[in-house]
Parts: C-alpha cells; sequence; structure tokens
C-alpha cells in the first residue's frame, strides 16, 4: 500500500509533467480550478489547486473532502502512483471503477487533453 509521501509525490510528479506539456495538454492544464483527491485507502485528502499548469497542494486533510472542489479525484493509493508512473491507464481505471473523477462537463472535456 502506497504511503502518504508517496502519493503526494506522485501528485508532484504529475504537477511536474502538466507544467512541461505542450499543445491541447498544456491548455487543459492551464485551467485555474480548486483540486481535490482523496486516497481511499489512506482515507486522507490532498486539497489545492490548478493553477498556472500546474497542482499546487495546499492541505492534507484526513477524511474525505471537507467541501466540494471544482475537480475531484478519488482513488487507492497505490493507483495514484501507478497512474502518474504510466502502469496504470486512466480510461481503463475509470471504467472499471478503479479512480472516481468528478468534475463539471466542460472541465471534463478539457481534462481528456490530460489523460
Amino acid at each position: 500500500m502506497a504511503t502518504i509521501e508517496e502519493c503526494r509525490d506522485a501528485l508532484e510528479k504529475l504537477s511536474d509533467n502538466m507544467r512541461g506539456a505542450e499543445g491541447g495538454v498544456r491548455e487543459a492544464a492551464a485551467m485555474e480550478r480548486s483540486v481535490s483527491c482523496h486516497v481511499t485507502d489512506l482515507d486522507v485528502t490532498f486539497v489545492g489547486r490548478m493553477t498556472g499548469g500546474r497542482i499546487v497542494v495546499d492541505e492534507t486533510l484526513p477524511g474525505a473532502p471537507p467541501k466540494k472542489a471544482q475537480i475531484r479525484l478519488a482513488m487507492a493509493g497505490d493507483d495514484l502512483v501507478a497512474l502518474v508512473d504510466g502502469e496504470l491507464h486512466f480510461a481503463k481505471a475509470w471504467g472499471s471503477g478503479r479512480v472516481r473523477l468528478e468534475a463539471n462537463l466542460v472541465d471534463l472535456f478539457k481534462l481528456r487533453k490530460l489523460l
């Protein structure tokens, strides 16, 4: 099982990947949105913002997200690490229910370029 530190590192790596993106991916990463990532097996939530082409994690909180972020992810820690490392394909994980992504429809269309 991935640790809180490994999950935070995975989010940092994702953020770094987003910052170096080009074209449509860069445009999608440039959105300004609140973000939460609930790591279900650890029962912690990383809360922050997507800003300046990066994900900035402001807090790590126990339990489910205290308020509804504009972009919400939920998954096990191992799945988060595997997604960022390229070992797990997002569409398969989402389709099988291993990963939950919630956002408004417009944001979902933009986010698909990142995924």
